[in-house]
């Protein structure tokens, strides 16, 4: 489901890449396309959005995205090194200006005492640098999801007005 605070941020979004006259576009892993639903919620995303990948899998992750192998071998989908991968990749592959990628465990299970149940990396690439953020959210599964997005938008509008 939707949440309407993500929708106002996604509206400031699309106004905001409109007014700078750039692309976007997203991979995401753990909220399975949210982003890219919340986005073309607002009307106009359609002039600024270029497109999603869903990349749960970690060969879609690597075939699709540019994902190092070695990356997922060793410190896995849910890091800081696979989310930067995830967004640069995203960029390439869409040949967009910015690029949001979301990876983490929204639970119920899966976590654990390293990586527990809220543990998201969230990375926003823009003109080949990227930059990322480790958050631990808490709640349920939809509210992590929810979380993620929400910080991703959050996280786009603040590189990008700042260009």
């Amino acid at each position: 489901m939707l949440n309407n605070n993500n929708i106002k941020k996604a509206e400031k979004l699309v106004s905001l890449l409109s007014e700078k006259g750039f692309k976007v576009s997203f991979a995401e892993s753990c909220t399975g396309g949210l982003l890219g639903a919340t986005l073309t919620s607002v009307s106009g995303a359609s002039a600024v959005f270029d497109g999603s990948l869903v990349s749960y899998a970690n060969e879609v992750k690597n075939q699709k995205l540019g994902v190092d192998k070695c990356v997922l071998s060793t410190v896995g989908a849910v890091s800081e090194e696979c989310a930067r991968q995830m967004a640069l990749g995203a960029c390439k592959m869409f040949s967009s200006d910015c690029a949001a990628a979301i990876t983490g465990i929204a639970g119920p299970s899966g976590g654990s005492a390293e990586k527990p149940i809220g543990t998201v990396f969230i990375a926003v690439a823009f003109h080949g640098e990227a930059f990322v953020e480790h958050c631990l959210f808490s709640g349920n599964r939809e509210e992590v999801r929810n979380q993620s997005v929400g910080k991703a938008l959050d996280m786009l509008v603040d590189i990008i007005s700042k260009s």
